[in-house]
């Protein structure tokens, strides 16, 4: 695995050099008085952590991005999770601490250290899917999403591995990069696809990161390592620049730490955008940073999804973290229904069959590209360039067209928002909330714990993400709920109403507050000096 920028001559022999102090102006008479600047530790911080330290002189941006590189250097090999570093990432920290010193105008996310997934489209990086096919595309432009969390100030400082074309919810293999394993226990999976950037945020290898999911690869792997995972409402948020898996499911997103710091990132984030055809204009809320309440669950009513929990081969010791879960939302303040169910599912939802739109949809992607190196991905299944957890993903998506869109296949294919079973699943679970005047739903986000990272596919079961929210459209966020055996995480899924993302960071952060179940993984600690 190569890493090219990791190995900085410069960058190291900067940690040399006598550190400046841009940031504090003073005299020689008040020199004893100065707050010199030196490196933070960044093991958990938050955006508020690093942003204040920077203001008020005791670190500089560029100390904070050297140490996010230094925790990937020191632990990369032991979890696979990065694929290529920003080679632009300092002279970005430094005009950063240029404008911090000049008392600028300082963006939401300024020098916030962040980790993308690698299916987002990055100018200055390659983007590769996961696809050895793709290991050395650069995109003309960023995603919609990267362009604007840079626009806010964030420093990209690396791209994190995936599962190979996002094709897999259970593990985390790519053909480019290898395979990811979970910080929290090596020997386990971080779910598929965006593991790379659960385990590097969860190891604070950045402070927070992007992600995406078409069933289920925001949330659960924010779920396998204790983050906060947002999956919005369809047309919300735009996937422009997301290489796509299915373009009608897919949804981009934040994964942090804590609720507030995905927050923080979903503010900028959320919101229309023309280049995505599913985007609505003025549904997004004015400040997402309003809802986080301390009080948020007084007085709300939240319904447990029974057809999510009562499954046959759930963890035992998973339920267990559920059920007391539900004792932390009523000693918090909520009132909830239990049994609650949506009539028609699960069956409708096992009728439902998301239209097999990959071949299309990522056709459609290589063509945006300035110099493609394939135009059909159909390319790879004959050449066998492909992991070989991916080739039951690529024989299934190539027997459809490749310059037929959905709709127009006979017969057509029904795409979002026009698929009346989708649409009768949707009203359905609107109604049985209305009826009982609920605010929200909980479930387990996974119902068993993460499988062996031998055994991924063997061992892949508990999985609650790929029914209700990708069927629907609607949102739905996790929450660290506690560990498995003290050892592996497991998540609390909120989901509500369509665009009802401001109440479900509230029940969130209200939980989390409540709770404080997040904690790092053992053994990524400060980096020695």
């Amino acid at each position: 695995m190569l890493f090219p920028a990791r190995f900085d001559s410069a960058r190291r022999f900067s940690r040399l050099m006598p550190r400046l102090a841009p940031l504090i102006a003073v005299s020689l008479v008040a020199c004893a008085e100065r707050t010199v600047p030196m490196p933070m530790d960044v093991v958990e911080a938050s955006i508020g952590d690093v942003q204040q330290a920077i203001l008020a002189g005791t670190t500089t941006c560029r100390m904070v991005v050297e140490a996010h590189l230094d925790r990937i250097d020191a632990y990369e090999t032991l979890i696979n999770a990065i694929t290529v570093l920003n080679p632009n990432a300092l002279t970005r920290a430094d005009s950063i601490d240029t404008a911090v010193a000049a008392r600028e105008q300082l963006g939401a996310l300024f020098c916030v250290p962040m980790l993308v997934k690698d299916n987002f489209d990055t100018h200055d990086m390659v983007t590769t899917g996961g696809s050895i096919a793709l290991r050395e595309s650069i995109p003309p432009d960023d995603a919609f999403m990267v362009r604007r969390i840079r626009e806010a100030g964030a420093v990209v400082i690396a791209k994190t591995n995936m599962a190979e074309w996002a094709f897999s919810p259970e593990q985390t293999v790519s053909s480019s990069y290898g395979r990811t394993a979970n910080a929290y226990d090596t020997n386990f999976v971080p779910a598929g696809s965006s593991g790379g950037t659960a385990s590097g945020v969860a190891t604070s290898m950045g402070v927070a990161g992007m992600g995406s999911d078409t069933g289920n690869s925001i949330r659960g792997p924010a779920s396998h390592l204790a983050l906060f995972g947002i999956r919005s409402t369809i047309g919300l948020t735009s996937r422009d620049g997301v290489i796509p898996l299915i373009f009608d499911r897919d949804i981009a997103g934040p994964m942090a730490r804590t609720v507030e710091d995905g927050t923080r990132l979903f503010n900028v984030v959320a919101g229309y955008d023309p280049a995505d055809s599913l985007t609505v204009p003025g549904k997004r809320e004015q400040n997402y940073m309003e809802f986080l309440n301390l009080d948020g669950l007084q007085g709300k009513r939240i319904g447990v999804l029974r057809a999510l929990v009562d499954h046959d081969d759930a963890d035992a010791e998973i339920e267990a973290l559920f059920y007391r879960a539900i004792e932390d939302l009523i000693a918090a303040g909520a009132t909830i229904v239990d049994p609650f169910e949506i009539p028609g599912f699960p069956a409708l939802s096992e009728e439902i069959r998301g239209c097999a739109s990959f071949r299309y949809d990522v056709g459609q992607y290589l063509k945006s590209l300035d110099e493609p190196p394939l135009l059909d991905v159909n390319e790879l299944l004959e050449s066998g360039k492909y992991a070989p957890e991916s080739k039951a993903g690529f024989e299934f998506f190539s027997q459809y067209p490749l310059d037929i869109s959905p709709a127009d296949r006979d017969p057509p294919c029904p795409i979002w928002p026009n698929h009346p079973l989708r649409n009768r699943l949707l009203a359905n679970t609107i109604a049985a909330m209305d009826a009982v005047q609920l605010n929200a739903l909980i479930y387990p986000t996974w119902s068993n714990p993460p499988a062996h990272i031998d055994r991924a596919e063997a061992e892949y079961k508990g999985d609650n993400n790929q029914d209700l929210a990708p069927d629907t459209g609607l949102p739905a966020v996790t929450v660290p709920m506690g560990f498995w055996q003290d050892n592996l995480p497991a998540g609390l899924q909120f989901l509500g109403r369509p665009y009802s993302e401001g109440l479900l960071i509230e029940l969130a952060y209200a939980y989390e507050q409540k709770t404080g179940h997040r904690r790092p993984p053992r053994g990524f600690g400060p980096v020695p000096n």
